[in-house]
């Protein structure tokens, strides 16, 4: 019932709408237009209407719209993306059903920075080393795309972190922060304009809490700066540089009756194992990242972009059943070429390549109880991965593009073993040569309308963390996933862009789907299931139903719909002589429906809330077991007044989980014993103060 009542909601929506803007009056109009106009992530930039391909992005404004230690609420607002928080610090994310494979952090979705690849050789992405306050924009690029950017069959996303955007004047802001569950936050940042060709930004943050449940306690010191220097007309060079010192406790799954009886209680001890507080089961990670981007205008036509980047990364990990020091190094470039002409016809052809080589020194021990102990198991392991690409588009009549791309995808493996048996020799895994093509089209049924198609493939080889498991055994016959996307898609702009829509159905069947499984000791190992079928449905609806208007009670009313409805199943999955085909895929929920709201009154006060309904979901293969659905309620009330010219200050409040909802946000998939469950904060509180020079 909750489904329809949503699908009720965005109908009302689409006609309040346009009645409201039958009294508005044209010339008036530019001032309400969305700051989703373009999009960059496809190597150049061009205009969202015309692009064929799905696309979402995420401004500052949804960033920030609710408790800004997160990207949880904003990120969520987009179809077809889920991310969850276990607990403070450790999440997950998954763009179209990738969520399967990750227990922790974002495997299977590749993960810019501007031109910098943040996501490591091994496949992996550390997304919780960044602040959410230091980022501008997100572009999230919805579906497989090996084309152009390498190993991903979930989609991408690229974002853009303070410093690398033209601003009016420089800024410094500092965000003061407290709130329930011993919640404390400290934000710095700097964006300074030197003078015309040179700008940088800085930014620092502290945050730290106790956490809802016992054992989940974070605190978090991030570093990050951004320089770019047009040193001289036709060239630029970028410099991102990130250092995050990242703490945070895990407390473990519980199972059904331990999560009714106590939700904030950490795992328990049983008659075998101990308890996650006693062996003092939490994550240290120490991560540098630092790349240099440089671009040239060649010639009228044709540009260059080269980066090189690399990253350091120090974790220890104590667990329930062994305490894990990893130390991994990557390397890597980025290159590519673009040559655009208007000349005879509107076209364009980029060709490039990516690489990176990781170095990853893993070794477990006993856990005595937080202590170190024996060792169980010690390996040197490093991942090649390379790819190159060649992509051209062409616009006709300035209606119709046509998008074409193909990318050659390599990725290798070497390990050693050095404990308990010292290796002479490295041992290679070889995932073999993917090509990986694409096409897609975009036509302007008018000038405001857009039907889009694509065909496109999908290529994910195992992470170094699947291969290398908590099992500490190489998994030499794990294989890459692979698949192919189908899509067509609607996109429609209305009063000069004041309002978006945007729909879209896919349908990509994968074969060799990697997905979590755990052993009779509760230690996680990975295998592949055969065949999947996903198909999905997502609508995005977002404007101003009020536009903005100093003169008004209500100066404007923004709102942000989204339905996300997933039909994903195992088409052909047997382990032993268990048969799984045709079940519903584990941890992938029917439907997911965002509202957002955004009020502004006079005197400067705004009212943000969101609302989330998520469906049941399948906690295990076999789909005996599902989560309950639940509707999760926030809000933020922010009042905004002026000191001087120069100082502006903001004060807010926010209450998440208002209806005081029972609900786990980030279920342990194909958990032993059935814990499934970590429980998220029942009614919180938060509130801060924001200082702008």
């Amino acid at each position: 019932m909750f489904v329809f009542k949503s699908v009720f909601f965005c109908l009302l929506f689409l006609c309040t709408s346009s009645l409201y803007a039958q009294e508005i009056k044209k010339d008036t109009l530019s001032s309400y237009q969305l700051e989703t106009a373009k999009v960059s992530g496809y190597l150049t930039e061009q205009a969202l209407l015309t692009t064929a391909n799905s696309v979402s992005v995420v401004g500052q404004q949804a960033i920030n719209s609710q408790n800004n230690s997160s990207f949880l609420p904003g990120l969520n607002t987009v179809p077809g993306l889920r991310m969850e928080e276990r607990s403070p610090g450790s999440y997950r994310l998954a763009l179209r059903g990738s969520l399967i494979r990750s227990p922790f952090g974002i495997r299977n979705v590749k993960v810019y920075m501007d031109e910098f690849p943040i996501t490591d050789a091994g496949g992996n992405t550390y997304l919780n080393i960044i602040d959410p306050a230091s980022i501008s924009q997100i572009e999230v690029l919805k579906g497989p795309d090996g084309s152009i950017f390498g190993s991903n069959s979930g989609g991408v996303l690229v974002m853009k972190p303070n410093g690398f955007q033209k601003i009016d004047k420089s800024k410094t802001s500092i965000n003061l922060a407290g709130g329930s569950f011993g919640f404390a936050q400290q934000q710095l940042s700097t964006v300074q304009q030197v003078n015309p060709k040179y700008r940088f930004s800085f930014d620092q943050s502290f945050t730290r809490t106790d956490g809802y449940r016992e054992n989940s306690a974070l605190n978090k010191k991030t570093f990050q700066t951004a320089h770019q220097w047009n040193y001289i007309p036709q060239a630029k060079l970028k410099l991102f540089a990130v250092y995050s010192d990242l703490y945070y406790q895990t407390p473990g799954g519980l199972t059904f009756a331990q999560y009714q009886d106590n939700p904030r209680a950490s795992r328990p001890a049983t008659a075998t194992t101990a308890s996650a507080k006693e062996q003092k089961a939490e994550i240290n990670n120490k991560t540098f990242f630092a790349g240099l981007s440089h671009n040239i205008q060649i010639s009228k036509k044709l540009n260059n972009t080269t980066t090189i980047f690399g990253s350091s990364t120090k974790i220890e990990n104590p667990v329930i059943n062994n305490y894990e020091y990893r130390d991994e190094k990557n390397l890597g470039y980025r290159s590519y070429f673009s040559y655009v002409s208007e000349d005879p016809l509107n076209w364009q052809v980029q060709i490039g390549t990516e690489g990176q080589k990781g170095w990853y020194d893993i070794a477990n021990y006993d856990n005595n109880k937080g202590t170190p102990g024996s060792p169980q198991a010690k390996d040197k392991l490093e991942n090649w991965q390379n790819f190159y690409f060649v992509r051209t588009k062409v616009m006709i009549v300035k209606k119709w593009t046509i998008e074409g791309a193909i990318g050659l995808n390599q990725n290798q493996i070497a390990y050693k073993q050095v404990y308990p048996v010292l290796s002479n020799n490295k041992e290679q895994i070889k995932f073999g040569t993917a090509w990986m093509p694409k096409i897609a089209s975009s036509y302007l049924i008018t000038t405001n309308l857009a039907v889009r198609a694509s065909i496109s493939s999908g290529f994910s080889p195992p992470t170094i963390a699947e291969i290398r498991s908590s099992d500490n055994v190489i998994n030499t016959g794990l294989r890459p996933e692979s698949g192919k996307n189908k899509e067509i898609g609607l996109r429609w702009e209305w009063m000069n862009r004041r309002i978006i829509g945007d729909f879209s159905y896919y349908q990509y069947n994968m074969d060799n789907a990697i997905i979590r499984q755990l052993n009779a000791d509760g230690v996680e190992f990975y295998q592949n299931a055969g065949k999947i079928k996903q198909k999905g449905i997502e609508s995005a609806i977002m404007g101003y139903i009020i536009t903005p208007n100093p003169l008004h009670i209500v100066r404007s009313l923004y709102i942000n719909s989204s339905i996300t409805y997933n039909d994903y199943r195992f088409s052909a999955y047997q382990v032993g002589d268990k048969n799984y085909s045709h079940n519903k895929l584990t941890a992938v929920p029917d439907w997911i429906i965002v509202h957002r709201i955004n009020l502004e009154l006079p005197h400067q006060l705004g009212l943000y809330i969101q609302h989330n309904f998520t469906s049941k979901i399948p906690l295990n293969d076999a789909n005996t077991d599902f989560s309950a659905a639940y509707q999760l309620l926030q809000a933020k009330l922010n009042w905004g007044f002026q000191f001087s010219t120069q100082l502006h200050a903001h004060i807010y409040m926010g209450i998440d989980n208002i209806t005081n909802e029972k609900y786990s946000l980030g279920n342990d998939i194909n958990a032993f014993g059935s814990r499934y469950y970590n429980a998220s904060p029942t009614r919180n509180f938060f509130a801060g103060l924001k200082l702008t020079y």
